[in-house]
């Protein structure tokens, strides 16, 4: 009986064999050029049953993934449910590799070569400017304390996907962010990064000093805020350089 069990479980086994990542890759793949498909009109393009298409589809519905709706009737119909087709939806597409990166690098080099680099700059300070209203109406509560200002900051940021904290040190403390949405193209444009940074400086109040980048191959971009100084009122502090 023992040896019956054992086929049993290995032939449940092969039943439900784990879902190959090329295939959905390819489904995917198939989706996005065709717009959309049935789970037959993908397995014939892909030389599989509908059945194991389908389990690929099935799993992908569940993580949001494809969407799903019946095909409409153009003709008489026979019996059976009607056709389901299968497309990719928004958050399938965000997923995918983009070139945002190198086409937003070549418009600045366009701006460097034809306006220089004060252009580039000055375009910086406009991307940067709704983010900074941003975190500042989510700081309106945080007072004046730059640290207080630095950990209701790293909140703002997080929302806004850098993954950020901030930490008290000796000497004052630290803002980390963990995640940069424009690392690639900071790379070659330093300016993104010194608009940053004078948005943060702005935000906390005070002088602020960038200590590490991930645009400069660092793991996490690092800015020291100094302790404040006591005694000394916060709008001064706010304008020490």
């Amino acid at each position: 009986m023992k040896n019956v069990e054992v086929a049993q479980g290995s032939a449940a086994a092969d039943a439900c064999p784990p879902l190959d990542v090329r295939t959905r890759d390819r489904v995917t793949e198939l989706l996005l050029q065709q717009g959309s498909a049935t789970a037959t009109e993908l397995g014939l393009a892909l030389g599989l049953s509908a059945a194991g298409i389908r389990r690929h589809l099935d799993a992908m519905l569940a993580e949001g993934l494809v969407e799903s709706r019946e095909r409409p009737d153009r003709g008489r119909r026979g019996r059976g449910r009607p056709a389901r087709v299968f497309t990719l939806t928004a958050a399938a597409r965000e997923s995918l590799p983009h070139t945002y990166d190198d086409l937003a690098t070549s418009a600045l080099r366009w701006i460097a070569e034809h306006h220089g680099p004060s252009a580039v700059a000055a375009f910086a300070m406009a991307q940067v400017a709704g983010l900074e209203e941003r975190c500042k109406s989510a700081m309106a509560e945080a007072g004046d304390d730059p640290l207080a200002r630095a950990e209701a900051l790293a909140k703002a940021l997080t929302a806004e996907g850098y993954a950020a904290g901030a930490t008290t040190i000796a000497t004052g403390g630290q803002l980390c962010q963990h995640h940069c949405p424009v690392a690639h193209v900071a790379a070659e444009f330093s300016q993104l990064c010194e608009a940053e940074t004078q948005v943060i400086s702005r935000l906390v109040g005070t002088h602020v000093q960038r200590l590490a980048t991930i645009a400069n191959g660092d793991g996490i971009c690092t800015t020291h805020i100094p302790a404040p100084v006591p005694g000394a009122r916060p709008d001064r502090q706010r304008n020490v350089r």
